[in-house]
């Protein structure tokens, strides 16, 4: 090896995120890595679902593990905000930290959103972004940053953040007893260390139990904490977890923890050159409902269903914008691929006052 293994845990973290060589924080955003449904139309389709999925007024949208911006984007777009711009306006909307009520500066003639976007990243405002997207940067990982906090009225999206929250992977030894797996930041050389023990080996033994030498576990309670954080700064609202994911009678008895670089698969070395992204226990988290997504948007009216020929000699644009919106839809809807994310979601309702 070559240097002294460490606990995956914290090595996978400084591999993301990191001030100076973080994969997340100095190699772009994960587009330039890999496709995810916030992408492209496949964004604004899902953009216009999760709008769909409170049953309650919502005042604010925020976006977690926001990327740069692109679902966010969607999301503004989505609302059908009307907001014209100032022409010396040249403020970005980037907000002060530790003032969550901060809002857009005004302008001469300007409509103020009645809903506001936040999107929530590691790195500084991207240039170009939308400016009704509120900006937030945030520590990385399981933290969040202090201005998030007393969301009322709120959807907040956590789309693949916990997936990429580093947490303890442990393996049985050929002894059968689980270990935490220790890694070589530089390679991605293994070794078995110590036992695993505390309340990392109690959430094995409640929700992923396993003795088979060679079987690995991804230990979800650093997950579960970095969501009940965010619940906890959530006074009313939904929130929903989309993620790759697994329940319990799915577990994988290998693991899943991989990486990503320059659109493809690669071996996960912990040394900031790549993605480095294992599946979420969804079933561990507090939520209301854990569904697949395709489950869960065909319950929001998704269908993926083509506009009728009629259409296309009686409104070419709209029949070709149906067919854009339909495919878009299928490929959200596909089991076989993000069809197959799942969703956690969580409903707070507001505290009422005697």
């Amino acid at each position: 090896m070559g240097v002294d293994p460490v606990p995956w845990r914290d090595a996978w973290h400084e591999a993301l995120y990191a001030v100076d060589r973080g994969f997340y924080v100095v190699r772009g955003g994960p587009a330039a890595h890999f496709t995810t449904a916030a992408h492209g139309p496949t964004g604004a389709a899902l953009a216009r679902a999760l709008l769909a999925l409170p049953d309650h007024p919502v005042r604010v949208v925020v976006d977690l593990g926001a990327g740069r911006g692109e679902l966010a984007t969607h999301l503004v777009a989505a609302l059908e905000w009307s907001v014209p711009h100032a022409p010396d306006r040249t403020e970005p909307t980037t907000r002060p930290a530790g003032d969550l009520e901060w809002s857009l500066p005004h302008a001469p003639g300007r409509t103020e959103p009645t809903t506001r976007v936040v999107a929530v990243d590691v790195v500084d405002r991207p240039e170009g972004l939308d400016d009704r997207v509120e900006w937030l940067r945030s520590p990385g990982g399981a933290a969040l940053p202090d201005a998030l906090h007393h969301l009322d009225d709120a959807l907040v999206i956590a789309h693949e953040w916990l997936d990429v929250v580093p947490c303890t992977v442990a393996e049985v030894g050929p002894d059968g007893v689980l270990r935490e797996v220790l890694v070589d930041a530089s390679t991605g050389e293994e070794l078995l260390g110590p036992r695993l023990s505390g309340a990392d080996l109690r959430w094995v033994e409640q929700h992923w139990p396993t003795s088979q030498p060679g079987d690995r576990v991804e230990v979800g309670l650093d997950r579960d904490r970095a969501w009940a954080d965010l619940v906890a700064r959530v006074g009313s609202g939904t929130l929903v977890a989309v993620d790759y994911g697994h329940t319990a009678p799915g577990r994988p008895t290998r693991g899943t923890l991989t990486a990503y670089a320059g659109g493809g698969l690669t071996v996960p070395v912990p040394d900031g050159s790549c993605d480095i992204t294992a599946h979420v226990a969804m079933d561990t988290l507090d939520a209301d409902v854990v569904q697949t997504q395709r489950d869960a948007l065909r319950a929001l009216g998704l269908s993926g269903a083509t506009p009728s020929h009629e259409l296309a000699t009686s409104q070419p644009l709209a029949y070709v914008a149906g067919l854009e919106r339909a495919s878009a839809e299928a490929r959200l809807l596909d089991p076989d691929g993000f069809g197959g994310f799942w969703w956690a979601v969580k409903s707070i309702q507001r505290a009422v006052v005697p």
